[in-house]
């Protein structure tokens, strides 16, 4: 099963058990981040890479010069353990993580969650690669994917959901990345370059290695 397919069933399930008025919030949240032209911001192939500097899950500094004096570099950023469909992408980016390394890459995840809840997916699913905490969504902005929370959105998720950005980022402004891929050369030049709005909706991991395969 590729992964959309997981994430096409996972949202019937979830949207299934609410009522239609909040999933029309996310829907009409999601048409309306569409139509910001926030897609034209996004870094695209063949951009410089911004570097980066951002601790790891045990609090680590990892630098993205460092990485790519070594190898390309496979990043993703993912929204937080809050997301089903977040976590549902990572379980499958795991699975490819020895294929990229088999090719000479590396791979990690940047997320604006503090780094104990890192951790705390990183050991729920085992993962086998870094995730960094990326405040404020800085680098994501860089990247062109940082977008602000509002309401009646950001209602939705607090007293509804329960879900509190503040507490999992560790800062009060509700913003998020846009989920996305990217490969980054060692000449920091960035060689694949892939994202979605719509957050139930990702790449499946195989064309990350059809993608390394080229370089």
């Amino acid at each position: 099963m590729i992964l959309q397919d997981s994430l096409d069933k996972l949202r019937e399930k979830i949207e299934g058990r609410l009522p239609k008025s909040q999933v029309d919030i996310m829907h009409q949240a999601t048409r309306e981040l569409e139509t910001s032209g926030i897609g034209m911001s996004v870094l695209k192939v063949g951009s410089k890479a911004p570097e980066f500097g951002l601790n790891n899950q045990e609090g680590t500094p990892i630098l993205s010069t460092d990485l790519l004096n070594e190898a390309p570099l496979v990043v993703t950023f993912y929204r937080g353990i809050w997301c089903p469909y977040c976590n549902t992408d990572l379980a499958y980016l795991k699975r490819y993580k020895s294929n990229v390394e088999g090719l000479g890459g590396n791979m990690l995840s940047i997320s604006p969650q503090v780094p104990k809840f890192n951790k705390k997916i990183l050991e729920q699913q085992r993962l086998n690669f870094d995730l960094l905490s990326d405040r404020q969504n800085e680098v994501a902005a860089k990247f062109g994917l940082r977008w602000e929370m509002v309401n009646p959105l950001k209602s939705l998720y607090k007293d509804d959901f329960k879900i509190s950005l503040p507490m999992y980022n560790g800062d009060d402004s509700w913003t998020l990345p846009i989920p996305a891929r990217f490969i980054i050369d060692t000449d920091g030049i960035i060689k694949y370059a892939e994202y979605s709005i719509d957050y139930t909706k990702r790449p499946n991991p195989e064309v990350l290695i059809q993608a390394l395969k080229k370089l």
